[in-house]
């Protein structure tokens, strides 16, 4: 019976091999998972201004119904100050709210 005869140098030789494939999948899979964390925050960027724009179209659209008919004072005022007000506030909001993505992974809180 012919057994397979291994050298230590070989041996060694092989498990190195074994160690670098692992280390670069390793490394690919990081990278991966960073470039999907970078397109998560690039699209809520993207949501958010689209909200955004909406907002202001729909605010102005019904601004411009109250003004083009013009009638009670009031209702003017209310129409062109409480979605300013609105608007400040969640302007203000948006640009200071921040989100701290945690890792699940290295036992840090």
């Amino acid at each position: 019976m012919n057994g397979i005869n291994v050298t230590p140098t070989q041996l060694l030789a092989g498990v190195g091999v074994l160690l670098v494939l692992f280390w670069v999948w390793r490394a690919g899979a990081c990278r991966a998972k960073a470039a999907a964390e970078a397109t998560r925050s690039g699209a809520r960027l993207v949501s958010l201004v689209g909200r955004v724009l909406f907002n202001a179209g729909l605010i102005v659209a019904v601004q411009w119904v109250v003004i083009t008919h013009p009638g009670n004072q009031w209702l003017l005022l209310a129409v062109l100050g409480l979605p300013a007000l609105f608007a400040s506030y969640a302007l203000t909001k948006a640009m200071t709210v921040t989100t701290v993505d945690t890792s699940k992974r290295g036992g840090r809180r």
